[in-house]
């Protein structure tokens, strides 16, 4: 199954059948999965090598932003048919919790309906809502024993007790710009920087009452689901507040589209 585009009409046509050459957009195939996180796997389409950036962001775009999805055969089946292969892989009727972020686009919101056609009763789903700016923090303690107070071969410290408060004073100015930005420039803004892995919440549980389950729910099978993966920054947020509560979990990710190499560059 792919996607081209038609360069004298101007717009996508999905072909359900075939995969072919000059696809944008095709399923992984199966026995695909790229292991992270220990137990955590990564599904999805991918777009292929050569395909042009605004030819993919236009695409993404027509994903994510389409009017009225329910109206559109064809990417309500493109969606259908990548739960479809999902389900080949993993039985989602094995699966007791779906976890989304909170999203512009009503994707999120129809592979949940779509996957409730598969999924046993009980199944519950849960929604990371972004953050406040201001609560967004920083992980100190785990900087400073990683990179701070690390030594010499001749075991002498790295780094001078001048040095190391420089770059604390320099932290807190960081969270101070951070926390009067608006939540979408800090994503952009710390997506690549070396200290992104100790930026914390980014996202926070809709409710009380989720945050809760959560805790609760052990040795169950997660689905973490989301609409367009590009750089993993959201999916890494999303893990690393689900293992805040709970060590235990199986987790399973599922992006509607996503890219092959991105485990291995973005965590």
């Amino acid at each position: 199954m792919g996607v081209k585009f038609d360069n004298e009409l101007q717009r996508f046509v999905f072909d359900f059948g075939n995969d072919e050459g000059g696809d944008i957009v095709s399923l992984t195939g199966n026995g695909y999965q790229v292991e992270a996180f220990g137990k955590c796997f990564y599904y999805g389409y991918e777009f292929g090598d050569d395909v042009d950036g605004n030819v993919r962001t236009a695409f993404i775009r027509y994903v994510k932003f389409s009017e009225r999805l329910q109206d559109n055969p064809d990417l309500t089946q493109f969606i259908k048919k990548a739960v479809d292969d999902l389900n080949r892989r993993i039985n989602l009727y094995d699966y007791n919790l779906v976890v989304m972020p909170e999203s512009s686009s009503s994707v999120n919101q129809y592979m949940l309906r779509y996957i409730y056609r598969y999924a046993q009763p009980m199944l519950q789903e849960m929604e990371l809502v972004k953050a406040l700016p201001e609560r967004i923090d920083f992980d100190m303690k785990a900087y400073e024993k990683q990179y701070l107070n690390d030594v010499l071969e001749n075991g002498r410290p790295r780094y001078t007790e001048a040095q190391k408060e420089e770059v604390r004073h320099n932290i807190e100015q960081m969270l101070d710009l951070i926390h009067h930005k608006d939540y979408f420039t800090i994503a952009r803004d710390v997506k690549k920087s070396r200290f992104r892995p100790y930026m914390m919440n980014f996202l926070r549980f809709a409710t009380k009452e989720d945050e809760e389950l959560c805790a609760t729910i052990r040795k169950q099978n997660i689905l973490v689901i989301d609409d367009v993966t590009t750089s993993g920054s959201t999916l890494g947020e999303i893990l690393r507040t689900l293992r805040i509560l709970n060590e235990d979990n199986n987790i399973t990710i599922f992006s509607l589209i996503g890219r092959r190499d991105l485990m291995a560059d973005s965590f």
